[in-house]
């Protein structure tokens, strides 16, 4: 059983109790989805965490009390939750899938399996396409509009894989082949390396003088669950992750080659075999050929740039939009990297609706080697999230003085919130409390069906309020499931600028900003701020896929705002 199907189970019964109208319902769904997020990022498997110590030992896990921990003894020994048989014997639909859904929340999808019989993505798709929905009370024609939309988005996504998924998994099996001492040299390419937000397959080369050993060792992975082609120099797997992966053993005067070969995107690899043919030189995956055949730049992939005139650029550059003219002119850029980033400046705590308590997210954020965290819990037009009002901030505020004064300056946290935007452009929280704050987070979170002209308008005042320092995930979307909502990105960016407001790019699954919006609107005086949004202390690192993101989008160490030291931050937030 992997982690992520019982953390499912957990979310589909925290959305079904959300029904209900017992007082204690809403302490019991926060309970459930708690639970759901500390298991589907633990570290191994939950039936492993059981075996060591039954029931007192996944009570250790944090969100997980007595009651959840049952549930979980109990699908263990059974393969079943009692709770969750009797909710889908009451709400006889897939709540699940149907909550995938842009906009659809429980009770969006109760009420369309009452007055349509709509049970599953397939209904629904059928009821949105002849325009049954659209005319249903809580809903309309932008309502059944973004359904079909989220419907499609996630239809193009299937085969694809996030690559927050598929990157772990690729290293597990590098780090697996490296210490099976069949392998040489060993490392992943194709998209993962370029850290392209999905994934199609994983990639990875090697160079080895026991191809035939390599290739049944790689094949009788615990993580395969089919062998589609198996050779003496490739193989490809299906993975039990669900997606499938190639594996090509090298000669070593090929493998420079193959590595640039398998990195760069189609059209990046078109330019740079174009500049070959143009120097006389014949490019492929085997080596860097001159016109007597001889392979003179195939075993490291720096030299076959440099023997094409190119500067070396990052593997996240590589996709065709500027990189190869730069590279002509040797002005690649240094981007930045994850060892710049001094803190994390979109946190969330139990307050809200995160996992860990201040002290122990600050605590995991310190051992990090970070300067500072900012506590920024969800205000009270979130009411999904806990979030609070003005007289809840009071107290976390306090929280945080109190912490900050045992930390005696060997680790900050900045106090701050985030902080909804509403759909007149205003804040959720007062002046008063709101300049209080070190660094506060706006975000839009509900109305995200609005016109672009009203969603635009509604964004830039409240960054010309002077009351916000970063802009969360300014899109709104996330990869595979939701689009961006609506909205004029480059005016945005704008007040961003007059502002003093940075953007964010949000390390979670949203992506957001994208890199193709990073390069967007980076020509604008803005600074950046790579978060994670970390709901639990795991969830730190994520920031390495903001990082990737940010180097996609070209970026270097001074657009960054996180990569400022403490005071240098204190500064800047305070211009």
């Amino acid at each position: 059983m992997e982690n992520k199907g019982i953390a499912d189970i957990l979310n589909v019964i925290a959305q079904l109790m959300s029904l209900s109208d017992k007082p204690t319902a809403r302490f019991e769904v926060r309970a459930y989805q708690k639970a759901a997020l500390t298991i589907e990022t633990l570290q191994e498997p939950i039936e492993d965490i059981y075996k060591k110590g039954g029931l007192k030992e996944l009570m250790e896990l944090p969100g997980i009390g007595k009651s959840i921990a049952s549930h979980i003894e109990e699908y263990i020994k059974t393969g079943k939750i009692k709770k969750y048989e009797e909710l889908k014997k009451r709400y006889p639909f897939d709540m699940g899938s149907l909550t995938t859904i842009t906009g659809m929340g429980a009770k969006k999808a109760i009420l369309l399996y009452k007055k349509l019989g709509i049970k599953n993505l397939s209904d629904l798709k059928k009821a949105a396409e002849s325009h049954k929905i659209s005319g249903l009370e809580g809903f309309g024609v932008k309502s059944e509009g973004a359904i079909l939309k989220s419907l499609a988005i996630q239809e193009a996504s299937k085969g694809r894989m996030f690559i927050e998924d598929a990157l772990p998994e690729a290293e597990s099996l590098i780090n697996k082949l490296a210490g099976s001492g069949l392998v040489e040299k060993v490392m992943i390419a194709g998209s993962a390396r370029r850290m392209r937000e999905t994934v199609g397959d994983i990639d990875i080369l090697a160079i080895s003088k026991k191809n035939e050993d390599v290739m049944e060792f790689f094949t009788k992975m615990k993580e395969v669950s089919g062998i589609i082609a198996k050779g003496p120099t490739k193989s490809t797997v299906m993975l039990k992750l669900g997606i499938s992966c190639d594996l090509r053993v090298l000669e070593p005067k090929s493998f420079g080659a193959a590595v640039q070969y398998f990195t760069g995107s189609k059209d990046h690899n078109i330019q740079t075999r174009t500049i070959a043919v143009k120097k006389g030189y014949k490019l492929n995956e085997y080596g860097l050929f001159n016109r007597k055949g001889r392979n003179v730049g195939g075993v490291e992939e720096e030299s076959i740039y440099g023997k094409l005139g190119l500067q070396w650029m990052p593997p996240e550059m590589r996709e065709a939009r500027g990189e190869v003219e730069l590279a002509q002119q040797h002005k690649i850029p240094t981007l930045v990297e994850r060892k710049d980033i001094h803190g994390d400046l979109h946190t969330h705590t139990r307050e809200s609706d995160g996992i860990n308590t201040l002290e122990e997210m600050a605590d995991a954020a310190r051992k990090l080697g970070y300067e500072y965290i900012t506590n920024s819990d969800h205000t009270k037009s979130t009411p999904i999230a806990n979030g609070k009002d003005d007289k809840g901030f009071e107290r976390i505020l306090k929280h945080v003085d109190k912490l900050n004064d045992q930390l005696d300056g060997k680790f900050t946290v900045l106090k701050g919130a985030e902080c909804d935007i509403l759909k007149d452009g205003s804040l959720d929280l007062s002046k008063k409390t709101l300049k209080q704050m070190d660094c506060v987070l706006g975000a839009v979170h509900n109305n995200t069906l609005m016109e672009k002209k009203q969603m635009t308008d509604r964004i830039v005042k409240a960054l010309d309020s002077g009351l916000i320092h970063v802009l969360a995930h300014p899109t709104g979307r996330i990869v595979g499931k939701r689009e961006p909502y609506q909205v004029d990105l480059e005016k945005v960016a704008e007040a961003a600028e007059r502002n003093n407001v940075a953007l964010e790019i949000n390390s979670t699954r949203r992506m957001d900003l994208s890199d193709t919006n990073i390069m967007l609107v980076s020509k604008y005086k803005i600074m950046f701020a790579i978060d994670t949004d970390s709901h639990r202390t795991n969830d730190y690192s994520f920031m390495r896929y903001g990082v990737g993101t940010a180097r996609r989008g070209w970026l270097q160490k001074d657009r960054i705002l996180n990569t400022l030291p403490l005071r240098e931050l204190i500064k800047r937030l305070n211009g």
